[in-house]
């Protein structure tokens, strides 16, 4: 299991998903530090430490949904991953939508990993897989 302490980004527009995980993470006893934004605009402006964020840490992997107000979790993904200081970091979609559309642009946009809601222990451990690697 992780060692370190870990920042996650989540942008999830729905408090009760949000809290959810924040339980699952919890229940697991995880060393970790979960900021959660509402949406795309506040992603970027908490990935590029901007007005309310400007001492907010780097995250170590984000957790995005794609149905989010503002900006979608499309054209969050997009600008992350067209940004030279956050292109190389871990995206997991972790969404309601299990489109194949939608999955297979997710990995055309080089997430990580693309989970249905609700996620479980199990795909929760797959998450942290990818962390550790």
């Amino acid at each position: 299991m992780i060692n370190k302490s870990i920042n996650i980004l989540l942008i999830e527009d729905n408090p009760a998903d949000a809290r959810w995980l924040a339980e699952v993470f919890k229940d697991m006893d995880l060393k970790s530090e979960l900021h959660i934004v509402k949406d795309g605009i506040e992603a970027m402006k908490y990935l590029h430490r901007k007005e309310d964020f400007k001492n907010s840490p780097q995250p170590d992997i984000i957790l995005l949904d794609l149905s989010l107000p503002r900006m979608d979790g499309f054209e969050v993904l997009k600008k992350i991953k067209r940004d030279e200081n956050l292109k190389s970091m871990p995206v997991v979609v972790v969404t309601s939508s299990n489109y194949p559309k939608d999955v297979n642009e997710a990995y055309k946009n080089n997430v990580i990993y693309y989970v249905n809601k609700p996620i479980d222990f199990k795909r929760v451990n797959k998450i942290l897989h990818y962390i550790e690697a």
